[in-house]
C-alpha cells in the first residue's frame, strides 16, 4: 500500500518553498502527497522581491480539507503557513474532526506581507489553537525565540532550553533549528523528545539562507512519519535531506537560491 502524507500550507509561486517544496520532498521520499492551499505568496520582482500575500477564502480551505480527507485515509499531516486567524480557525476545527497519528507544525509566525498588527493576531491564534494539536514542531531560530520567550539564542544550551520551554506548551517533540543563525562554523539543530535532548550538527554550507529549507525539513519529517519511522529517525533523515538540498541548491534571478530536495 502506498504511504500517503498530507500538507496544509501556502503556495509559493517560485517553487522554492511552501506547498511546492513540500510535495517535492514527499515525492522524493516515496510518499504520495496530498495538499490543501491556505494562501498564495508571490514575490514581487519589481519591489525588491517583497512578499505579496493573498489568503484563500476559509470556505474554500474547508472544501479542500473535506475533499482530501474524504478521498484518502490520512493520519499524518504537516501544517505550514496559515496566514490569518480565520484560516487558523477552520484548520484547527478540521484537524479536531479526526484522530491524527502525527501533526507536524512548521510554525510560520511572521507572515511577510501583512501589517504588524495582523501578524501578531495570527501569531497568537496559531499558538493558542494549532500548537497544542502538534506532536512535532520545527521552529527556526526566530520562531523558537518567540515561542520560548527567550531574548537570545546564542549557544547550544540556549537551543536546548528553548526546546524544553516549547515542549511545555504542548508538542511532544520539538526540533529547534539553529541553522546559520547560531554563531560558529556548524549548523546546529536540537531535537527534544520530552526527556532527552539530541544535538544534530554539521558544517554550515555558506552563511546565506536558502529558500525552502525549513519547509523541506518539516515535510521530510512528515513523509518519514507517514512511512512509520520513529520521530528521532525522521528528524535525522530530514536533516540529511536538507543538507543535500542546500548543497544542490538552485540559483535563481531572485536574491536567494532554492533548496532542491533529494532523497538521502
Amino acid at each position: 500500500m502506498t504511504n500517503r502524507a498530507y500538507v496544509i500550507a501556502g503556495s509559493e509561486a517560485t517553487g522554492g518553498a511552501g506547498i511546492q517544496a513540500d510535495l517535492k520532498a514527499f515525492q522524493e521520499l516515496g510518499v504520495y502527497g496530498v495538499g490543501t492551499i491556505t494562501c498564495i505568496v508571490s514575490f514581487d520582482p519589481k519591489n525588491g522581491w517583497g512578499h505579496r500575500f493573498v489568503p484563500v477564502d476559509p470556505g474554500v480551505i474547508t472544501d479542500q480539507i473535506e475533499a482530501a480527507t474524504s478521498c484518502h485515509d490520512l493520519d499524518v499531516v504537516k501544517i505550514g503557513m496559515l496566514g490569518t486567524p480565520d484560516t487558523i480557525d477552520v484548520v484547527s476545527e478540521a484537524l479536531q474532526r479526526q484522530t491524527w497519528r502525527h501533526v507536524v507544525l512548521d510554525p510560520v509566525l511572521i507572515c511577510k506581507g501583512q501589517e504588524p498588527g495582523a501578524a501578531l493576531d495570527t501569531d497568537k491564534a496559531l499558538t493558542a489553537q494549532i500548537l497544542p494539536l502538534a506532536t512535532v514542531i520545527t521552529p527556526n531560530h526566530f520562531e523558537a525565540r518567540t515561542l520560548s520567550g527567550m531574548e537570545s539564542l546564542e549557544t547550544v544550551d540556549d537551543l536546548i532550553e528553548a526546546a524544553r520551554r516549547i515542549h511545555e506548551l504542548g508538542p511532544k517533540h520539538v526540533v529547534v533549528k539553529g541553522g546559520t543563525e547560531l554563531p560558529g562554523p556548524d549548523a546546529v539543530d536540537v531535537y527534544f523528545d520530552g526527556e532527552e535532548a539530541t544535538v544534530l550538527s554539521g558544517p554550515k554550507i555558506g552563511e546565506e539562507r536558502v529558500s525552502g529549507a525549513g519547509c523541506t525539513f518539516a515535510a521530510a519529517i512528515t513523509a518519514e512519519l507517514a512511512k512509520g519511522a520513529a520521530v528521532g529517525d525522521a528528524v535525522r533523515t530530514a536533516k540529511t535531506m536538507v543538507r543535500g538540498g542546500i548543497e544542490q541548491r538552485l540559483s535563481t534571478h531572485a536574491p536567494f537560491a532554492s533548496v532542491v530536495p533529494i532523497a538521502p
